[in-house]
């Protein structure tokens, strides 16, 4: 097919979605990638105007969280002086109502960069290889949106410990998980893309989950 004059030819590489002239096959422009409705909806949740002076009596954990998430983004050249890789994301556990959620919404209102605020149980179709798809697009849609972050609430959903026996569903949230712990942990580096997860039962999740590499600091 052939290419507009106007259009930078070097863009043009496999996979790229572009729009054609019906009747000369001509590439007129080009398109963003497609982004499922659910994935776009995640990245317009409002995380509100919240600041860590309103927190009270999470000092240590918001020092902590600063550091995992803010530090990296906000001063990258530290780690590439000390020539260390810096984390990819934090685990926030507690009780219920010890504020995990207020904390990664404060992040997120304090830092100039692009928020998806995902419910795991949300992610979980009844349809084979669906859930899957759906962590694919969303670590797809934060790596063209970088600076980013990916708040993961109630990660047990998808998270738990896998084992052998089991329903069909049980393999399907296995498969996901499967596929999360690749996309934190791939081929592909995640860059500016950060990982927050929140849990009230961390006993319950899968050990290559926890391990450092994948979600490096545990608050």
């Amino acid at each position: 097919v052939g290419c507009r004059r106007q259009l930078d030819k070097a863009k043009l590489r496999p996979g790229t979605r572009v729009a054609l002239d019906m009747t000369t096959l001509t590439v007129m422009r080009y398109l963003p990638r497609e982004v499922d409705p659910l994935v776009y909806n995640m990245s317009h949740e409002d995380p509100g105007n919240v600041s860590f002076g309103e927190v009270g009596g999470l000092s240590e954990q918001i020092r902590e969280l600063r550091e995992v998430v803010e530090l990296p983004l906000t001063n990258p050249e530290l780690f590439q002086r000390v020539g260390i890789t810096p984390p990819k994301g934090c685990l926030l556990f507690g009780p219920p109502g010890t504020g995990k959620t207020l904390l990664a919404r404060a992040v997120a209102s304090q830092l100039d960069c692009n928020f998806l605020k995902v419910v795991s149980s949300a992610i979980v179709d009844k349809y084979i290889g669906e859930s899957a798809r759906m962590i694919r697009e969303m670590f797809a849609y934060a790596k063209d949106h970088q600076p980013c972050i990916i708040f993961m609430d109630e990660i047990d959903a998808i998270g738990g410990r896998r084992f052998s026996e089991g329903t069909s569903a049980d393999r399907e949230i296995q498969r996901t998980l499967m596929e999360l712990l690749n996309q934190m942990d791939g081929f592909d580096t995640l860059g500016k893309v950060k990982i927050i997860m929140a849990t009230n039962r961390p006993d319950t999740l899968d050990p290559a989950l926890m391990r450092p590499g994948r979600l490096d600091r545990k608050i």
